[in-house]
């Protein structure tokens, strides 16, 4: 074998790797996981950003049920004292929700493809 010969097979096969990339087949990044907390009658952040597939965490740390209820019907979800829940997002869009319980308790979430 001649000493150049691993070099051009790795050569050859990082092009077709990357002539494969250009066709759309890609490796899918990670889904993230968002925290968003509700203290004190409050929901932090107020704004938050994710992606499709990321997940929502949200944190009641009230002593008070909370819900967190997008104004577009897209979720409506109930979190009890002291607990988490988690929702994992579907669709993109500005979504702009609230707490059913405690109506001044407003937040925005963004959501990109």
């Amino acid at each position: 074998m001649k000493p150049g010969g691993h070099f051009l097979i790795v050569a050859a096969s990082g092009l077709a790797v990357s002539g494969l990339a250009t066709l759309g087949l890609s490796v899918p990044a990670h889904a993230a996981t968002v925290q968003i907390t509700m203290r004190n009658l409050e929901i932090t952040p107020a704004v938050a950003n994710a992606k499709v597939g990321d997940t929502i965490e949200w944190v009641n740390e009230d002593i008070f049920v909370h819900s967190a209820t997008a104004r577009n019907g897209d979720w409506d979800v109930e979190l009890p004292p002291n607990k988490t829940v988690k929702l994992v997002l579907k669709k993109a869009g500005t979504i702009d929700y609230y707490c059913r319980f405690h109506p001044n308790m407003k937040a925005r979430l963004t959501i990109s493809p």
